[in-house]
Protein backbone atom coordinates (compact mmCIF):
# COMPACT_ATOMS: atom_id res chain seq x y z
CA UNK A 1 0.00 0.00 0.00
CA UNK A 2 1.10 3.59 -0.69
CA UNK A 3 3.07 5.06 2.11
CA UNK A 4 3.13 1.94 3.86
CA UNK A 5 6.40 1.05 5.45
CA UNK A 6 7.73 -2.61 4.64
CA UNK A 7 7.93 -3.01 8.82
CA UNK A 8 5.05 -2.07 9.51
CA UNK A 9 2.86 -6.23 10.72
CA UNK A 10 -0.59 -4.09 10.49
CA UNK A 11 0.62 -3.13 6.35
CA UNK A 12 1.75 -6.29 5.80
CA UNK A 13 -1.74 -8.42 7.16
CA UNK A 14 -3.72 -5.86 5.18
CA UNK A 15 -1.38 -7.54 2.06
CA UNK A 16 -2.07 -11.05 2.69
CA UNK A 17 -5.47 -10.41 3.55
CA UNK A 18 -6.17 -9.02 -0.05
CA UNK A 19 -4.95 -12.33 -1.63
CA UNK A 20 -6.53 -15.31 0.08
CA UNK A 21 -3.66 -17.41 -1.62
CA UNK A 22 -1.06 -15.37 -0.38
CA UNK A 23 -2.53 -15.47 3.25
CA UNK A 24 -2.55 -19.04 2.84
CA UNK A 25 0.47 -19.32 2.06
CA UNK A 26 1.98 -17.13 4.96
CA UNK A 27 0.32 -19.43 7.34
CA UNK A 28 1.13 -23.11 5.65
CA UNK A 29 4.69 -21.79 5.75
CA UNK A 30 4.85 -20.71 9.11
CA UNK A 31 2.96 -23.67 10.72
CA UNK A 32 5.47 -26.03 8.25
CA UNK A 33 8.41 -24.56 9.77
CA UNK A 34 7.06 -24.70 13.20
CA UNK A 35 6.83 -28.53 12.50
CA UNK A 36 10.58 -29.00 11.18
CA UNK A 37 11.81 -26.74 14.05
CA UNK A 38 10.39 -29.53 16.05
CA UNK A 39 11.75 -32.69 13.45
CA UNK A 40 15.24 -30.75 13.58
CA UNK A 41 14.96 -30.73 18.02
CA UNK A 42 14.31 -34.42 17.73
CA UNK A 43 17.39 -34.98 15.57
CA UNK A 44 19.33 -32.57 17.89
CA UNK A 45 18.16 -34.46 21.36
CA UNK A 46 19.46 -37.91 19.92
CA UNK A 47 21.40 -39.96 21.46
CA UNK A 48 24.95 -39.21 21.94
CA UNK A 49 27.95 -41.01 22.94
CA UNK A 50 28.53 -41.96 26.66
CA UNK A 51 31.00 -39.58 27.96
CA UNK A 52 33.33 -40.05 31.38
CA UNK A 53 33.79 -38.06 34.26
CA UNK A 54 36.98 -40.03 35.65
CA UNK A 55 39.28 -37.42 37.49
CA UNK A 56 42.70 -36.58 36.39
CA UNK A 57 45.70 -37.58 38.54
CA UNK A 58 49.17 -36.66 38.29
CA UNK A 59 50.78 -38.52 35.59
CA UNK A 60 54.83 -40.10 36.91
CA UNK A 61 55.99 -41.15 33.65
CA UNK A 62 54.90 -42.91 30.45
CA UNK A 63 52.08 -45.29 30.29
CA UNK A 64 52.15 -48.63 28.69
CA UNK A 65 48.22 -49.92 27.65
CA UNK A 66 47.59 -53.04 28.00
CA UNK A 67 44.14 -53.07 26.47
CA UNK A 68 41.20 -52.01 25.35
CA UNK A 69 37.68 -51.40 27.42
CA UNK A 70 34.66 -50.93 25.02
CA UNK A 71 31.84 -48.83 25.90
CA UNK A 72 28.41 -48.43 24.61
CA UNK A 73 25.72 -46.15 25.54
CA UNK A 74 22.08 -48.00 26.12
CA UNK A 75 19.45 -45.46 27.03
CA UNK A 76 15.68 -45.24 26.46
CA UNK A 77 13.38 -48.17 25.48
CA UNK A 78 15.52 -51.31 24.19
CA UNK A 79 14.20 -52.31 20.83
CA UNK A 80 15.38 -54.27 17.83
CA UNK A 81 17.94 -51.26 16.92
CA UNK A 82 19.41 -51.37 20.55
CA UNK A 83 19.27 -55.24 20.70
CA UNK A 84 21.54 -55.51 17.17
CA UNK A 85 23.88 -52.42 18.44
CA UNK A 86 24.51 -54.03 21.94
CA UNK A 87 25.27 -57.73 19.97
CA UNK A 88 27.35 -55.84 17.01
CA UNK A 89 29.73 -54.14 19.82
CA UNK A 90 30.08 -57.51 21.52
CA UNK A 91 30.95 -59.03 18.26
CA UNK A 92 33.91 -55.98 17.99
CA UNK A 93 35.01 -56.29 21.34
CA UNK A 94 35.99 -59.91 20.44
CA UNK A 95 37.33 -59.74 17.37
CA UNK A 96 39.29 -56.66 18.30
CA UNK A 97 40.82 -58.67 21.19
CA UNK A 98 39.38 -56.04 23.62
CA UNK A 99 39.39 -56.67 27.68
CA UNK A 100 35.89 -55.89 28.25
CA UNK A 101 32.27 -54.63 27.20
CA UNK A 102 30.45 -51.70 29.53
CA UNK A 103 26.62 -51.17 28.68
CA UNK A 104 26.27 -47.62 30.01
CA UNK A 105 22.22 -48.26 30.62
CA UNK A 106 19.96 -45.75 31.19
CA UNK A 107 16.57 -47.67 30.49
CA UNK A 108 13.10 -48.07 32.01
CA UNK A 109 12.13 -51.31 30.06
CA UNK A 110 12.29 -53.05 26.40
CA UNK A 111 9.34 -53.41 23.42
CA UNK A 112 11.36 -56.61 21.99
CA UNK A 113 9.89 -59.71 23.19
CA UNK A 114 11.72 -61.98 26.19
CA UNK A 115 12.49 -64.12 24.21
CA UNK A 116 14.57 -62.06 21.93
CA UNK A 117 15.79 -60.10 25.45
CA UNK A 118 16.65 -63.69 26.70
CA UNK A 119 18.57 -64.32 23.54
CA UNK A 120 20.86 -61.27 23.95
CA UNK A 121 21.09 -61.90 27.60
CA UNK A 122 22.28 -65.54 26.50
CA UNK A 123 24.87 -64.18 24.53
CA UNK A 124 26.82 -61.66 26.96
CA UNK A 125 26.80 -64.63 29.26
CA UNK A 126 28.67 -66.78 26.81
CA UNK A 127 31.31 -64.17 26.07
CA UNK A 128 34.81 -64.67 26.05
CA UNK A 129 35.58 -61.41 27.18
CA UNK A 130 34.58 -59.65 30.40
CA UNK A 131 30.96 -57.92 30.48
CA UNK A 132 29.42 -55.33 32.30
CA UNK A 133 26.85 -52.63 33.22
CA UNK A 134 27.04 -49.19 34.64
CA UNK A 135 23.79 -48.15 35.21
CA UNK A 136 24.95 -44.43 34.91
CA UNK A 137 25.54 -41.20 35.15
CA UNK A 138 23.85 -40.19 38.04
CA UNK A 139 20.22 -39.97 38.25
CA UNK A 140 19.94 -42.78 35.92
CA UNK A 141 17.83 -45.80 36.63
CA UNK A 142 16.92 -49.06 35.19
CA UNK A 143 13.83 -50.79 35.45
CA UNK A 144 11.57 -53.57 34.53
CA UNK A 145 12.59 -55.98 31.31
CA UNK A 146 16.19 -53.66 30.85
CA UNK A 147 17.57 -54.82 34.45
CA UNK A 148 17.52 -58.21 33.19
CA UNK A 149 20.11 -57.39 30.71
CA UNK A 150 22.25 -58.09 34.25
CA UNK A 151 21.77 -61.14 34.34
CA UNK A 152 24.24 -62.27 31.59
CA UNK A 153 27.03 -59.85 32.68
CA UNK A 154 29.71 -60.74 35.29
CA UNK A 155 30.03 -56.97 37.41
CA UNK A 156 26.66 -54.64 37.36
CA UNK A 157 27.75 -51.11 38.56
CA UNK A 158 25.42 -48.64 39.69
CA UNK A 159 26.48 -44.66 40.38
CA UNK A 160 25.34 -42.88 43.11
CA UNK A 161 21.43 -40.98 42.46
CA UNK A 162 20.63 -43.50 40.22
CA UNK A 163 17.63 -46.36 40.88
CA UNK A 164 16.83 -49.79 39.82
CA UNK A 165 13.53 -51.58 39.77
CA UNK A 166 11.10 -52.55 39.69
CA UNK A 167 10.98 -55.32 37.44
CA UNK A 168 8.09 -58.10 37.54
CA UNK A 169 7.71 -61.41 38.88
CA UNK A 170 8.02 -63.19 35.87
CA UNK A 171 10.36 -63.03 32.55
CA UNK A 172 10.40 -64.84 29.25
CA UNK A 173 7.60 -67.33 31.33
CA UNK A 174 9.70 -68.29 33.92
CA UNK A 175 9.79 -66.72 37.82
CA UNK A 176 12.17 -64.30 38.71
CA UNK A 177 14.44 -65.05 41.23
CA UNK A 178 18.33 -64.49 42.63
CA UNK A 179 19.47 -61.53 42.60
CA UNK A 180 17.14 -59.65 40.93
CA UNK A 181 14.33 -60.96 43.35
CA UNK A 182 14.69 -57.93 45.77
CA UNK A 183 13.64 -55.62 42.83
CA UNK A 184 9.98 -57.67 42.51
CA UNK A 185 7.59 -54.64 42.57
CA UNK A 186 10.25 -52.55 44.08
CA UNK A 187 12.47 -49.73 43.48
CA UNK A 188 15.75 -49.05 45.29
CA UNK A 189 18.51 -46.47 45.78
CA UNK A 190 22.37 -47.42 44.91
CA UNK A 191 23.44 -48.42 48.35
CA UNK A 192 19.85 -50.61 49.07
CA UNK A 193 20.39 -51.81 45.55
CA UNK A 194 23.83 -53.35 46.46
CA UNK A 195 22.87 -54.31 50.01
CA UNK A 196 19.92 -56.54 48.51
CA UNK A 197 22.54 -57.85 45.81
CA UNK A 198 21.00 -56.85 42.81
CA UNK A 199 24.10 -54.46 41.99
CA UNK A 200 27.62 -55.55 42.78
CA UNK A 201 29.33 -51.94 43.82
CA UNK A 202 28.47 -48.17 43.52
CA UNK A 203 30.50 -46.59 41.55
CA UNK A 204 30.52 -42.67 40.90
CA UNK A 205 32.31 -42.44 37.79
CA UNK A 206 33.04 -45.09 34.21
CA UNK A 207 36.71 -44.54 35.24
CA UNK A 208 35.85 -45.99 39.05
CA UNK A 209 33.76 -49.04 37.48
CA UNK A 210 36.33 -50.32 35.20
CA UNK A 211 38.83 -50.15 37.97
CA UNK A 212 36.09 -52.40 40.03
CA UNK A 213 36.87 -54.75 37.13
CA UNK A 214 40.68 -55.27 38.94
CA UNK A 215 39.25 -54.92 42.38
CA UNK A 216 36.61 -57.93 41.86
CA UNK A 217 39.30 -60.22 40.56
CA UNK A 218 37.54 -59.86 37.17
CA UNK A 219 40.78 -58.55 35.24
CA UNK A 220 44.75 -57.96 36.82
CA UNK A 221 46.96 -54.94 35.87
CA UNK A 222 44.50 -52.49 34.19
CA UNK A 223 46.16 -49.90 36.83
CA UNK A 224 48.89 -47.84 38.60
CA UNK A 225 49.16 -46.82 41.65
CA UNK A 226 50.11 -43.07 41.91
CA UNK A 227 50.70 -41.43 45.28
CA UNK A 228 51.28 -44.42 46.85
CA UNK A 229 52.17 -42.42 50.17
CA UNK A 230 48.24 -41.24 50.32
CA UNK A 231 45.67 -41.73 52.83
CA UNK A 232 43.90 -43.52 49.94
CA UNK A 233 45.99 -44.08 46.76
CA UNK A 234 44.82 -43.05 43.40
CA UNK A 235 45.08 -45.46 39.95
CA UNK A 236 45.55 -44.93 37.00
CA UNK A 237 43.91 -46.99 34.08
CA UNK A 238 46.14 -48.14 32.23
CA UNK A 239 43.43 -49.31 29.27
CA UNK A 240 42.46 -47.36 26.00
CA UNK A 241 38.16 -46.83 26.63
CA UNK A 242 36.88 -47.03 23.18
CA UNK A 243 33.26 -45.53 23.26
CA UNK A 244 30.33 -46.59 20.75
CA UNK A 245 27.25 -45.53 19.36
CA UNK A 246 24.25 -45.81 16.92
CA UNK A 247 24.65 -44.32 13.39
CA UNK A 248 22.89 -41.48 12.24
CA UNK A 249 19.92 -43.30 11.06
CA UNK A 250 19.94 -45.86 13.93
CA UNK A 251 19.62 -42.57 16.52
CA UNK A 252 16.94 -41.22 14.52
CA UNK A 253 15.10 -44.39 14.11
CA UNK A 254 15.78 -45.26 18.12
CA UNK A 255 14.45 -42.21 18.95
CA UNK A 256 11.45 -42.18 17.06
CA UNK A 257 10.44 -45.59 18.39
CA UNK A 258 10.23 -43.81 21.94
CA UNK A 259 6.55 -43.62 22.93
CA UNK A 260 6.20 -39.54 23.46
CA UNK A 261 8.01 -38.65 20.17
CA UNK A 262 6.05 -41.47 17.96
CA UNK A 263 2.93 -40.08 19.40
CA UNK A 264 3.16 -36.73 18.79
CA UNK A 265 4.64 -37.61 15.33
CA UNK A 266 1.13 -38.96 15.00
CA UNK A 267 -0.35 -36.14 15.56
CA UNK A 268 2.00 -33.61 13.81
CA UNK A 269 1.44 -35.75 10.63
CA UNK A 270 -2.25 -36.37 10.57
CA UNK A 271 -2.74 -32.33 11.52
CA UNK A 272 -0.37 -31.54 8.32
CA UNK A 273 -2.37 -33.72 6.19
CA UNK A 274 -5.32 -32.19 7.30
CA UNK A 275 -3.88 -28.70 6.64
CA UNK A 276 -2.73 -29.61 3.04
CA UNK A 277 -6.14 -30.36 2.31
CA UNK A 278 -8.37 -27.45 3.42
CA UNK A 279 -5.40 -25.39 2.02
CA UNK A 280 -6.07 -26.58 -1.60
CA UNK A 281 -2.81 -28.57 -1.45
CA UNK A 282 0.14 -26.06 -1.87
CA UNK A 283 2.01 -29.15 -0.81
CA UNK A 284 4.72 -28.26 1.81
CA UNK A 285 2.47 -29.15 4.96
CA UNK A 286 1.46 -32.35 3.02
CA UNK A 287 4.92 -33.51 2.37
CA UNK A 288 5.80 -32.29 6.46
CA UNK A 289 2.64 -34.16 7.27
CA UNK A 290 3.56 -37.38 5.00
CA UNK A 291 7.39 -37.62 6.78
CA UNK A 292 5.73 -37.39 9.96
CA UNK A 293 3.45 -40.23 9.63
CA UNK A 294 6.14 -42.52 8.12
CA UNK A 295 7.91 -41.76 11.04
CA UNK A 296 5.36 -42.35 13.37
CA UNK A 297 4.32 -45.63 11.97
CA UNK A 298 7.62 -46.86 12.45
CA UNK A 299 7.69 -46.00 16.07
CA UNK A 300 4.04 -47.75 16.64
CA UNK A 301 5.35 -50.54 15.17
CA UNK A 302 8.66 -50.76 17.60
CA UNK A 303 5.81 -50.13 20.41
CA UNK A 304 3.32 -52.13 21.86
CA UNK A 305 0.16 -49.86 20.04
CA UNK A 306 -3.36 -50.37 21.12
CA UNK A 307 -5.50 -50.36 17.70
CA UNK A 308 -7.97 -48.69 20.04
CA UNK A 309 -6.06 -46.16 20.91
CA UNK A 310 -4.42 -45.67 17.15
CA UNK A 311 -8.17 -45.69 16.09
CA UNK A 312 -9.55 -43.34 18.36
CA UNK A 313 -6.91 -40.63 17.33
CA UNK A 314 -7.86 -40.93 13.59
CA UNK A 315 -10.99 -40.62 14.15
CA UNK A 316 -10.48 -37.67 16.57
CA UNK A 317 -8.54 -35.95 13.13
CA UNK A 318 -11.20 -37.29 10.91
CA UNK A 319 -14.38 -35.57 13.61
CA UNK A 320 -12.36 -32.10 13.71
CA UNK A 321 -12.23 -32.41 9.69
CA UNK A 322 -15.99 -32.38 9.40
CA UNK A 323 -16.69 -29.45 11.43
CA UNK A 324 -13.83 -27.49 10.76
CA UNK A 325 -14.95 -25.78 7.51
CA UNK A 326 -17.83 -24.66 9.22
CA UNK A 327 -15.85 -22.52 11.51
CA UNK A 328 -18.34 -23.49 14.23
CA UNK A 329 -18.07 -26.21 16.96
CA UNK A 330 -20.78 -28.80 16.43
CA UNK A 331 -21.20 -31.88 17.23
CA UNK A 332 -18.56 -33.54 15.27
CA UNK A 333 -16.34 -31.56 17.52
CA UNK A 334 -17.17 -33.30 20.88
CA UNK A 335 -16.80 -36.69 19.05
CA UNK A 336 -13.34 -35.10 18.07
CA UNK A 337 -12.17 -33.90 21.61
CA UNK A 338 -13.22 -37.19 23.60
CA UNK A 339 -11.49 -39.15 21.18
CA UNK A 340 -8.41 -37.62 21.09
CA UNK A 341 -8.37 -37.28 25.17
CA UNK A 342 -9.45 -41.04 25.35
CA UNK A 343 -6.88 -42.14 22.18
CA UNK A 344 -4.08 -40.26 23.67
CA UNK A 345 -4.41 -42.24 27.35
CA UNK A 346 -5.07 -45.65 25.33
CA UNK A 347 -2.80 -45.34 22.81
CA UNK A 348 0.04 -48.20 24.69
CA UNK A 349 -0.34 -51.06 26.32
CA UNK A 350 1.93 -51.36 29.49
CA UNK A 351 3.55 -47.73 28.82
CA UNK A 352 1.87 -44.32 29.74
CA UNK A 353 3.37 -41.35 28.16
CA UNK A 354 4.34 -38.45 30.68
CA UNK A 355 1.62 -35.89 31.39
CA UNK A 356 3.82 -33.16 29.48
CA UNK A 357 3.65 -35.20 26.60
CA UNK A 358 -0.18 -35.14 27.00
CA UNK A 359 -0.48 -31.43 27.69
CA UNK A 360 1.29 -30.90 24.61
CA UNK A 361 0.08 -33.31 22.60
CA UNK A 362 -3.80 -32.28 23.53
CA UNK A 363 -2.92 -28.61 23.82
CA UNK A 364 -1.47 -28.26 20.40
CA UNK A 365 -3.93 -30.07 18.60
CA UNK A 366 -6.82 -28.06 20.16
CA UNK A 367 -4.96 -24.86 19.49
CA UNK A 368 -4.46 -26.38 16.11
CA UNK A 369 -8.54 -26.67 15.48
CA UNK A 370 -9.71 -24.05 17.21
CA UNK A 371 -6.79 -21.76 16.01
CA UNK A 372 -5.20 -21.96 12.74
CA UNK A 373 -7.79 -24.04 10.92
CA UNK A 374 -10.19 -21.93 10.94
CA UNK A 375 -8.51 -18.88 9.82
CA UNK A 376 -6.94 -20.87 6.83
CA UNK A 377 -10.41 -21.94 5.85
CA UNK A 378 -11.75 -18.94 5.83
CA UNK A 379 -9.11 -17.20 3.29
CA UNK A 380 -9.81 -20.41 1.21
CA UNK A 381 -13.67 -20.30 1.59
CA UNK A 382 -13.59 -16.17 0.59
CA UNK A 383 -13.16 -14.21 -2.18
CA UNK A 384 -10.91 -10.68 -1.67
CA UNK A 385 -11.41 -8.37 1.13
CA UNK A 386 -12.19 -5.40 -0.98
CA UNK A 387 -15.28 -4.15 -2.50
CA UNK A 388 -17.90 -6.80 -1.68
CA UNK A 389 -20.45 -4.43 -1.41
CA UNK A 390 -21.82 -5.90 -4.40
CA UNK A 391 -22.51 -9.32 -2.71
CA UNK A 392 -25.48 -7.20 -0.70
CA UNK A 393 -28.74 -9.07 -2.77
CA UNK A 394 -27.16 -11.82 -4.12
CA UNK A 395 -28.63 -15.20 -4.33
CA UNK A 396 -26.41 -18.43 -2.91
CA UNK A 397 -26.89 -21.87 -2.43
CA UNK A 398 -26.92 -23.37 1.08
CA UNK A 399 -23.73 -25.98 1.54
CA UNK A 400 -23.83 -26.39 5.34
CA UNK A 401 -26.75 -26.39 6.83
CA UNK A 402 -26.73 -22.20 8.53
CA UNK A 403 -28.37 -23.18 12.30
CA UNK A 404 -27.54 -20.76 13.39
CA UNK A 405 -23.89 -20.79 11.70
CA UNK A 406 -23.06 -22.68 8.48
CA UNK A 407 -21.52 -22.27 4.80
CA UNK A 408 -23.46 -20.90 1.66
CA UNK A 409 -22.03 -21.37 -1.49
CA UNK A 410 -22.38 -17.69 -3.59
CA UNK A 411 -21.34 -17.79 -7.31
CA UNK A 412 -18.92 -20.63 -6.79
CA UNK A 413 -17.22 -19.66 -3.94
CA UNK A 414 -18.16 -21.10 -0.23
CA UNK A 415 -18.24 -18.76 2.57
CA UNK A 416 -19.48 -18.74 5.80
CA UNK A 417 -22.65 -17.93 6.57
CA UNK A 418 -24.97 -16.66 9.59
CA UNK A 419 -28.83 -15.95 10.28
CA UNK A 420 -30.19 -14.61 12.92
CA UNK A 421 -34.01 -15.84 11.86
CA UNK A 422 -35.50 -18.28 13.53
CA UNK A 423 -36.02 -20.58 10.93
CA UNK A 424 -32.60 -22.54 10.24
CA UNK A 425 -31.57 -22.84 6.23
CA UNK A 426 -30.56 -26.52 5.45
CA UNK A 427 -28.63 -27.85 2.39
CA UNK A 428 -29.75 -27.16 -0.97
CA UNK A 429 -31.93 -24.24 0.24
CA UNK A 430 -31.42 -20.72 -1.71
CA UNK A 431 -30.71 -17.78 0.70
CA UNK A 432 -30.24 -13.79 -0.31
CA UNK A 433 -27.24 -11.81 1.67
CA UNK A 434 -28.62 -9.19 3.51
CA UNK A 435 -25.15 -8.33 5.71
CA UNK A 436 -21.28 -9.02 5.89
CA UNK A 437 -19.47 -9.21 8.92
CA UNK A 438 -15.64 -9.44 8.03
CA UNK A 439 -15.69 -12.88 6.01
CA UNK A 440 -19.21 -14.07 7.36
CA UNK A 441 -22.52 -13.48 5.28
CA UNK A 442 -25.45 -13.30 7.07
CA UNK A 443 -28.23 -14.70 5.26
CA UNK A 444 -31.84 -15.06 5.15
CA UNK A 445 -34.73 -17.06 2.78
CA UNK A 446 -34.97 -15.99 -0.24
CA UNK A 447 -39.14 -16.51 0.03
CA UNK A 448 -40.32 -14.81 2.65
CA UNK A 449 -37.39 -12.81 4.02
CA UNK A 450 -36.86 -8.85 3.84
CA UNK A 451 -37.13 -6.47 0.29
CA UNK A 452 -34.02 -7.26 -1.63
CA UNK A 453 -31.25 -5.03 -0.80
CA UNK A 454 -30.61 -3.50 -4.11
CA UNK A 455 -35.03 -2.54 -4.28
CA UNK A 456 -34.58 -1.07 -0.92
CA UNK A 457 -31.75 1.26 -2.25
CA UNK A 458 -33.07 2.19 -5.12
CA UNK A 459 -35.97 3.26 -3.05
CA UNK A 460 -34.02 5.60 -0.91
CA UNK A 461 -32.47 7.25 -3.13
CA UNK A 462 -35.67 7.93 -5.12
CA UNK A 463 -36.42 9.21 -1.78
CA UNK A 464 -33.93 11.37 -1.38
CA UNK A 465 -33.70 13.21 -5.28
CA UNK A 466 -37.74 13.48 -4.92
Amino acid sequence: MPGTQASDPHATLANLASDPLDLRRHWVLRLATAVAAILLSLLTTLPAAAQTETTAVPDTGPVELVGVVDVLQVSGLIDPIEVNSIRKALDRAVEDGSLALVLQVNSSGATVSDEELASLVADLADAPIVVGVWIGQSGASVSHEAVMLGAGVDLIGISPGSRMGPVGDEFAGAPVSGRFAPLIGRRLSDEAAVDSGAADVVAATLGDFVLAFEDQGLMTGISRVVDPGAEVPKRNLLVQVRFSKLGLVDQLMHTVASPAVAYLLLLIGMSMILLDYFTAGIGVAGMTGAVSLLLAAYGLGVLPTRPLGLGLLVLAVLAFAVDVQTGVPRFWTGVGILSLIVGSFTLYSGLSLSWLTLLVGIGLMLAFVFSGMPSLVRTRFSTTTIGREHLLGEIGVIEVDVDPDGVVNLDGALWRARTNRGTPLRRGDRARVIAIEGTVLEVEPEEGGAIDYREMRGRRSEAETG
